[in-house]
């Protein structure tokens, strides 16, 4: 028997940093985000010798292992640890014997939430190998608290509920760790022309957002009044993406993507650095009408609304700064399991 499951990435194309707590819980946050044709996958192959096996293949890692029902962090793929930690206490399965093979389309730090697309991957596999008893709620939120709470990771909770029910999403956070997903049904031609006017451009600069995001945490800790208007500005830019996703309005991503960046780089600093300004500024000089980087910032994938054909002057134009632009389309789908 052999258990597979694949979840998708994402961009947030608004109100991204005001689903992090204390932000949240606070003031309540907002983002819209949508889900690509890009993947983090999970395959389980049970096994009947009392041994676990992780094995992940961007890192190029294999450990083996001792069945046991807790498995010791110690930095080597503490993440899959600790998924595992938390179904066998949540659910009292006992020691699981098995090897686990994991891989994901966007490297770590790549702002299309890997990390956390990759947890739900791995829970969905464990879903559907142990019939557990978690809906698209459940699982989105066990995998936030398994981030968050058992391994102390920093970030925000959009990433789990996006890979969880993927699609164009409208999500709405508040205190409590109470999560409303609000699926928007967008025309399929203005969700084409999106993906289409939309280019994505892998900056290949290696970045960790755990700086960045606890700075944006200290700073609504300590009522820094400029972090927290431009979060309040980045909540307001989420309602009007909606507004203008459903109503077919295209003319005015590009402006609500650069009113964004241009808010978002108050949250905290290292959010852009010389070379992403640069960058900016020449894809607006060739055609984009706007843009922001995807995630937290500091690096990964940036991306550009280019309108009336420009997409092809920016291409040209980002080809200087080395990178690479991904080919991608947005997916209707989220989570997907099965077994052979």
């Amino acid at each position: 028997m052999l258990i597979r499951s694949k979840a998708p990435l994402r961009i947030g194309l608004a109100g991204g940093g005001s689903d992090v707590s204390p932000y949240s819980d606070r003031y309540g946050g907002a983002i819209l985000n949508a889900t690509l044709n890009m993947y983090a996958y999970a395959t389980i192959l049970p096994r009947d010798d009392r041994k676990i096996i992780l094995h992940s293949l961007d890192k190029q890692t294999r450990i083996e292992l001792p069945a046991e029902t807790t498995l010791a962090l110690d930095g080597k793929l503490d993440l899959i640890k600790g998924i595992y930690n938390r179904v066998v206490h949540d659910f009292s399965t006992g020691p699981l014997a098995f090897e686990l093979v994991t891989h994901v389309d966007a490297p770590p730090g790549s702002g299309l939430g890997s990390s956390s697309t990759l947890v739900i991957a791995i829970l969905g596999a464990f879903t559907e190998w142990l019939n557990l008893p978690l809906g698209e709620y459940d699982l989105a939120h066990l995998a936030y608290q398994i981030e968050r709470i058992d391994l102390n990771m920093p970030g925000g909770k959009q990433d789990q509920y996006a890979a969880t029910f993927g699609g164009v999403n409208f999500m709405e956070f508040y205190h409590d760790d109470k999560v409303i997903v609000n699926p928007l049904r967008i025309r399929r031609e203005t969700l084409s022309e999106l993906a289409y006017n939309l280019v994505l451009f892998n900056t290949e600069v290696s970045r960790t957002s755990n700086r960045i995001i606890e700075e944006q945490r200290e700073n609504v800790k300590n009522n820094r009044k400029d972090s927290i208007e431009a979060m309040h500005r980045i909540k307001e830019q989420a309602i009007m993406m909606k507004e203008a996703l459903l109503k077919g309005n295209l003319n005015r991503i590009g402006d609500l993507l650069n009113f964004g960046w241009q808010n978002k780089k108050n949250m905290a600093s290292g959010i852009t650095t010389e070379r992403l300004e640069e960058i900016y500024s020449e894809a607006l000089k060739a055609g984009a009408s706007g843009g922001k980087i995807s995630g937290a910032g500091g690096g990964g994938f940036m991306f550009f609304y280019c309108p009336n054909n420009s997409r092809f002057n920016v291409i040209d134009t980002l080809k200087k700064y080395g990178g690479e632009v991904q080919r991608y389309e947005f997916t209707v789908h989220g989570l997907n399991t099965w077994t052979i």
